[in-house]
Protein backbone atom coordinates (compact mmCIF):
# COMPACT_ATOMS: atom_id res chain seq x y z
CA UNK A 1 0.00 0.00 0.00
CA UNK A 2 1.05 3.56 -0.73
CA UNK A 3 0.01 6.48 1.47
CA UNK A 4 -0.06 10.02 0.03
CA UNK A 5 0.05 13.19 2.14
CA UNK A 6 0.54 16.87 1.52
CA UNK A 7 0.60 20.26 3.19
CA UNK A 8 1.64 19.26 6.70
CA UNK A 9 2.65 22.85 7.59
CA UNK A 10 4.29 22.09 10.94
CA UNK A 11 7.47 23.34 12.56
CA UNK A 12 8.32 20.33 14.75
CA UNK A 13 6.81 16.87 14.99
CA UNK A 14 3.48 16.72 13.11
CA UNK A 15 0.37 16.03 15.13
CA UNK A 16 -0.75 12.67 13.70
CA UNK A 17 -3.68 10.57 14.85
CA UNK A 18 -2.72 7.11 16.10
CA UNK A 19 -4.48 5.66 13.06
CA UNK A 20 -2.55 7.78 10.55
CA UNK A 21 0.78 7.16 12.29
CA UNK A 22 0.17 3.39 12.05
CA UNK A 23 -0.88 3.64 8.39
CA UNK A 24 2.31 5.56 7.55
CA UNK A 25 4.48 3.03 9.41
CA UNK A 26 2.79 0.07 7.69
CA UNK A 27 2.86 1.53 4.16
CA UNK A 28 5.24 0.19 1.54
CA UNK A 29 5.89 3.76 0.47
CA UNK A 30 4.82 7.25 1.55
CA UNK A 31 4.37 10.02 -1.01
CA UNK A 32 4.43 13.60 0.27
CA UNK A 33 3.56 16.47 -2.07
CA UNK A 34 5.42 19.15 -0.16
CA UNK A 35 4.95 21.85 2.43
CA UNK A 36 6.57 19.98 5.28
CA UNK A 37 7.69 23.52 6.26
CA UNK A 38 10.83 22.51 8.20
CA UNK A 39 13.62 19.93 7.90
CA UNK A 40 12.52 18.54 11.30
CA UNK A 41 9.10 17.59 9.91
CA UNK A 42 10.67 16.06 6.80
CA UNK A 43 13.04 14.03 9.02
CA UNK A 44 10.12 12.89 11.16
CA UNK A 45 8.33 11.45 8.12
CA UNK A 46 11.57 9.89 6.91
CA UNK A 47 11.99 8.13 10.26
CA UNK A 48 8.38 6.99 10.38
CA UNK A 49 8.13 5.54 6.88
CA UNK A 50 9.81 2.61 5.15
CA UNK A 51 10.34 4.69 2.02
CA UNK A 52 9.55 8.40 1.57
CA UNK A 53 9.22 9.95 -1.90
CA UNK A 54 8.59 13.68 -1.79
CA UNK A 55 8.76 17.02 -3.55
CA UNK A 56 9.22 20.55 -2.28
CA UNK A 57 6.27 22.86 -1.73
CA UNK A 58 5.98 26.63 -1.85
CA UNK A 59 6.35 26.88 1.96
CA UNK A 60 9.48 24.69 2.15
CA UNK A 61 12.58 26.84 2.52
CA UNK A 62 16.36 26.59 2.77
CA UNK A 63 17.67 23.05 3.09
CA UNK A 64 14.39 21.44 2.00
CA UNK A 65 14.21 23.50 -1.17
CA UNK A 66 17.80 22.54 -1.96
CA UNK A 67 17.31 18.85 -1.11
CA UNK A 68 13.92 18.01 -2.64
CA UNK A 69 12.95 18.14 -6.32
CA UNK A 70 10.00 20.22 -7.55
CA UNK A 71 8.65 17.15 -9.35
CA UNK A 72 9.46 13.45 -9.38
CA UNK A 73 8.12 10.12 -10.53
CA UNK A 74 7.97 6.79 -8.77
CA UNK A 75 6.83 3.37 -9.95
CA UNK A 76 4.74 0.90 -7.99
CA UNK A 77 2.94 -2.23 -9.15
CA UNK A 78 3.36 -1.31 -12.80
CA UNK A 79 2.03 2.24 -12.35
CA UNK A 80 4.00 5.46 -12.67
CA UNK A 81 3.09 8.21 -10.21
CA UNK A 82 3.99 11.84 -10.93
CA UNK A 83 4.36 13.99 -7.79
CA UNK A 84 4.20 17.79 -7.85
CA UNK A 85 3.18 20.28 -5.20
CA UNK A 86 0.86 22.12 -7.57
CA UNK A 87 1.74 25.76 -7.05
CA UNK A 88 3.68 25.85 -10.34
CA UNK A 89 1.38 23.62 -12.38
CA UNK A 90 -2.13 24.34 -13.59
CA UNK A 91 -4.22 21.46 -14.97
CA UNK A 92 -2.82 21.84 -18.48
CA UNK A 93 0.80 21.87 -17.29
CA UNK A 94 0.19 18.84 -15.04
CA UNK A 95 -1.43 16.97 -17.93
CA UNK A 96 1.45 17.76 -20.28
CA UNK A 97 4.05 16.81 -17.68
CA UNK A 98 2.21 13.56 -16.92
CA UNK A 99 2.20 12.69 -20.63
CA UNK A 100 5.89 13.57 -20.92
CA UNK A 101 6.74 11.37 -17.92
CA UNK A 102 4.33 8.63 -19.06
CA UNK A 103 2.62 8.81 -15.67
CA UNK A 104 -0.57 6.90 -14.92
CA UNK A 105 -1.46 9.06 -11.91
CA UNK A 106 -0.73 12.62 -10.83
CA UNK A 107 -0.48 13.26 -7.10
CA UNK A 108 -0.51 16.92 -6.14
CA UNK A 109 -1.07 19.15 -3.12
CA UNK A 110 -1.14 22.90 -2.48
CA UNK A 111 -4.92 23.47 -2.49
CA UNK A 112 -5.53 21.54 0.78
CA UNK A 113 -8.67 20.17 -0.92
CA UNK A 114 -8.89 16.37 -1.10
CA UNK A 115 -10.02 15.21 -4.53
CA UNK A 116 -9.89 12.31 -6.96
CA UNK A 117 -10.74 13.39 -10.48
CA UNK A 118 -9.97 12.78 -14.13
CA UNK A 119 -7.09 14.63 -15.74
CA UNK A 120 -7.38 13.78 -19.41
CA UNK A 121 -6.76 10.02 -19.55
CA UNK A 122 -5.32 9.60 -16.03
CA UNK A 123 -6.32 10.19 -12.42
CA UNK A 124 -5.40 13.31 -10.49
CA UNK A 125 -5.29 12.75 -6.74
CA UNK A 126 -4.92 15.52 -4.18
CA UNK A 127 -4.71 13.97 -0.70
CA UNK A 128 -5.65 17.29 0.86
CA UNK A 129 -4.02 18.15 4.18
CA UNK A 130 -4.13 15.87 7.18
CA UNK A 131 -2.93 18.63 9.50
CA UNK A 132 -3.96 22.02 8.08
CA UNK A 133 -7.16 21.57 6.04
CA UNK A 134 -8.00 25.30 5.77
CA UNK A 135 -11.74 24.86 5.60
CA UNK A 136 -11.61 21.52 3.80
CA UNK A 137 -12.02 18.01 5.20
CA UNK A 138 -8.71 16.82 6.74
CA UNK A 139 -7.56 13.89 4.63
CA UNK A 140 -4.89 11.63 3.20
CA UNK A 141 -4.94 9.15 0.28
CA UNK A 142 -4.14 5.47 -0.09
CA UNK A 143 -3.39 3.31 -3.13
CA UNK A 144 -3.97 -0.41 -2.73
CA UNK A 145 -3.50 -3.23 -5.25
CA UNK A 146 -6.68 -5.31 -5.59
CA UNK A 147 -7.67 -8.06 -8.02
CA UNK A 148 -9.67 -5.59 -10.14
CA UNK A 149 -6.91 -2.94 -10.25
CA UNK A 150 -5.69 -0.24 -7.88
CA UNK A 151 -8.12 1.23 -5.39
CA UNK A 152 -7.53 4.92 -4.68
CA UNK A 153 -9.15 6.17 -1.47
CA UNK A 154 -9.41 9.45 0.37
CA UNK A 155 -9.70 8.99 4.12
CA UNK A 156 -9.90 11.12 7.24
CA UNK A 157 -6.93 11.03 9.63
CA UNK A 158 -9.05 8.69 11.78
CA UNK A 159 -9.44 6.26 8.84
CA UNK A 160 -13.02 7.01 7.76
CA UNK A 161 -13.62 6.61 4.03
CA UNK A 162 -14.40 9.81 2.09
CA UNK A 163 -14.16 8.69 -1.55
CA UNK A 164 -12.91 5.66 -3.49
CA UNK A 165 -12.16 4.97 -7.14
CA UNK A 166 -10.71 1.91 -8.82
CA UNK A 167 -8.15 2.30 -11.57
CA UNK A 168 -8.27 -0.66 -13.98
CA UNK A 169 -4.78 -1.91 -14.74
Amino acid sequence: MIVALSDTHCRQQPDLTNHLRTVIQDADRVLHCGDFTTPAVYSYFQGLSTELVSVTGNRDRGPLREKLPTETTTEWNGLTFLLVHGHRHDRTAMSMLARQEEADLVVTGHSHRPVIEELDDRLLVNPGSHADPRGNQPAYATFERMAEGVTVSLKTPEGNQLETRTLQC
